[in-house]
């Protein structure tokens, strides 16, 4: 076999090996689509996702409270995430030294290292108490702990190495020049990055909330842990929450023997998968545009 041979069986290989890895999503789809198929022909997606009556042994599966609680809990992380880690990606990128830089940055890729289930050990053991015995009496609520904005601080911190990291290298893709011609201008430090870096940075910081976003979105063990898991549409951050994975999570394999109850728990996973997919696709668009426009 000569080496052109060698370089197309090898160039075949690889190409065949991506398609198949990029196949498998849209394979899950086609499954939890054919195992959700099930209710989707018994109920209408109008009573799935509009109602809150959730009786699986009355053949009752309103999704619409766990719907409410997988929002509520990932906008409120993301509510609490974006300002720090907006502000934390221009210090690293902008004034930081490159000694602090490199002390930083690892540590907030350490972030996205830890298992989910640490982050929700911790969030059982500092954040629930802190909600509890301070945060909710000085606005004069009472709760156990386990609420929505418990699971909103606990997500918050699992997604700010997505998104600071991101948002930093969309920052320093910026060119020096523009950097330097606006400073010979005249404009302070503050002015340049705020007119020049941010405004060149805005469709690479929407593509890294969006990543971050969808990281939230599924997050299960952490979020299950900390956010009380009461089938309830909440009312205020202070309320328990039960999101769609962590409902997922707690159920399933336990109550198949009721009818439809497998089928629905595989469309609580579609929603999920799409959801995520559709975010991610979004994400890579905008900033498959940022590198295009840069080259």
């Amino acid at each position: 076999m000569n080496r052109r041979s060698k370089d197309l069986l090898g160039s075949t290989t690889m190409l065949l090996a991506t398609v198949l890895s990029s196949l498998i999503v849209f394979v899950m789809a086609f499954a939890l689509f054919h195992r959700s198929s099930l209710i989707l022909a018994t109920q209408p997606l109008t009573e799935l996702f509009l109602s809150s009556s959730w009786h699986p042994s009355k053949g009752e599966f309103g999704f619409y409270s766990f719907i409410l609680g997988t929002i509520w809990v990932t906008t409120l992380a993301m509510i609490l995430a974006i300002p720090v880690c907006f502000l934390s990606a221009i210090y690293l990128a902008e004034y930081a030294p490159e000694k602090v830089r490199g002390v930083v940055k690892p540590l907030i890729d350490l972030l996205a290292g830890i298992p989910s289930i640490v982050y929700g050990l911790w969030g059982v053991l500092t954040i629930v108490p802190l909600i509890r015995d301070y945060v909710a009496p000085l606005v004069g609520a009472t709760t156990t702990g386990y609420t929505l904005l418990t699971g909103g601080i606990v997500l918050a911190i699992m997604v700010f190495p997505i998104i600071i990291s991101v948002s930093e290298e969309v920052f320093r893709t910026v060119p020096y020049a523009a950097r330097e011609a606006s400073l010979a201008l005249g404009a302070t430090k503050w002015q340049t990055v705020k007119h020049v870096v941010i405004r060149s940075s805005l469709p690479g910081i929407a593509a890294s909330v969006i990543l971050g976003f969808s990281r939230a979105f599924g997050e299960t063990m952490a979020v299950l842990m900390v956010v009380g898991n009461v089938a309830k549409v909440p009312s205020s951050v202070f309320d328990p929450a039960y999101p769609l994975p962590a409902l997922i999570a707690n159920t399933y394999g336990d109550m198949m023997s009721i009818p439809l109850y497998d089928s629905a728990m595989l469309l609580a996973a579609l929603v999920l998968l799409l959801v995520v997919l559709f975010f991610n696709v979004i994400a890579r668009i905008v900033l498959l545009r940022i590198s295009t426009r840069l080259v």
